[in-house]
């Protein structure tokens, strides 16, 4: 499929094959080539997130496309429709993500007229995003914080982006915001104690254990199901998508960043905190070969990150309004903060966080947290 705009000489193709592919994941590198602040993403990584095998694609259709000028790319955008959402909200809602483009009104409205239209013919009626891909994943336009690097699987955009999209006819439809915690400052907010002495030794937290991984990472996504199922578009994770999930982690985090509480014995609640791997990669241009892996190996072991995100955490929905909810809250944020600070971190991002999720927020302010970033979602209506 290809739309022409030949006023401004655009051609907007279509992602088929491994070639198209390969363009789709490197129009990054020139959009950012002036960014310091920009990561460039692990091309193998970017490579295994767009393969029909990812199990996300089980439950989600999705096309890609390409805007050329003068024969360059200098653009893309997706359109996904994710059937998981459809079943769950039946709201004819598809989404847009992996938006990228100059500053340059034309490319914008040449990108957004044809996933726009992909979603029409598949009978859509509105449109949300961004997503890259799924609600799971990578979400969202930075709207504030554009002078420091994006935390590992967060993501970044030019300062031209929000306006050059509402310009398209799109509204905010949700703020999500970063928080920064200083862990050398952190201190035990007063009402924790009192909270843990008030649920009288119920409350046990553990590490993953690696003799039972795969039933702990089984738990750990039976409790983000439940704990999220309210929250704006949730959509669950789906059990080979949490252990793909999984999987990536356990090549980069500590055993003793993935934490596990258990009230009366059962699972209740549970946290991952990820070190932050941009800060590891950000010089490798997207290459592991042929000594990218070495480096990256190298820096986790002999020069942690001193940052980490926890980019992962849930109490289940019966105890968010009880005694026990912020307990084990709090308990599981400490329990991944003293191994955080003893392999050299010194900040950790809490992320992302809904700007009306004010029972969270609260709990992140008393923790001493800072917001410093903030993303917009947007939205319209495509009838």
């Amino acid at each position: 499929m290809m739309n022409s705009h030949p006023g401004n000489k655009i051609e907007i193709r279509e992602v088929t094959g491994k070639k198209a592919l390969k363009a789709f994941i490197r129009v990054p590198w020139t959009i950012y080539k002036d960014d310091p602040n920009w990561v460039p993403p692990l091309l193998m990584e970017r490579k295994e997130a767009f393969s029909s095998k990812h199990p996300y694609f089980k439950h989600a259709k999705w096309k890609a496309w390409i805007a050329y000028q003068d024969g360059q790319p200098v653009g893309r955008i997706s359109a996904q429709i994710d059937d998981l959402h459809q079943q769950r909200y039946n709201n004819k809602t598809g989404f847009f993500g992996l938006i990228e483009a100059p500053d340059n009104d034309a490319v914008f409205s040449a990108l957004f007229e044809t996933a726009e239209n992909w979603l029409r013919e598949k009978g859509m009626q509105h449109i949300v995003g961004p997503f890259n891909l799924g609600i799971n994943q990578e979400i969202g336009i930075l709207t504030e914080g554009f002078d420091t690097p994006p935390c590992v699987m967060t993501s970044h955009s030019p300062r031209y982006y929000g306006a050059s999209i509402e310009r398209r006819g799109y509204q905010p439809s949700q703020e999500l915001l970063a928080y920064e915690l200083n862990i050398h400052t952190y201190t035990t907010p007063s009402t924790k104690q009192e909270l843990i002495d008030r649920t009288a030794g119920r409350i046990k937290v553990r590490q993953l254990n690696r003799k039972t991984m795969e039933a702990d990472f089984e738990v750990m996504r039976d409790v983000f199901n439940d704990a999220w199922q309210d929250n704006w578009n949730f959509v669950p994770f789906t059990r080979e998508e949490f252990a793909a999930v999984g999987k990536e982690l356990l090549t980069v985090v500590p055993h003793n960043f993935l934490q596990i509480a258990e009230l009366d014995g059962e699972p209740a609640a549970f946290i991952a905190m990820l070190p932050d791997i941009n800060m590891a990669i950000a010089d490798l241009n997207g290459r592991l070969l042929p000594f990218g892996w070495a480096k990256l190996l190298w820096r986790l072991k002999v020069r942690f990150p001193t940052r980490c995100r926890i980019a992962l955490m849930g109490v289940r929905k019966k105890y968010q309004n009880t005694i026990f909810g912020p307990a084990m809250a709090f308990m599981v944020v400490d329990s991944v903060l003293g191994p955080g600070l003893s392999r050299g971190g010194q900040t950790v991002e809490l992320s992302w966080i809904l700007e009306q999720n004010k029972p969270t927020r609260n709990m992140i302010e008393k923790f001493g947290g800072e917001i410093t970033k903030r993303y917009h979602m947007y939205s319209k209506d495509l009838a």
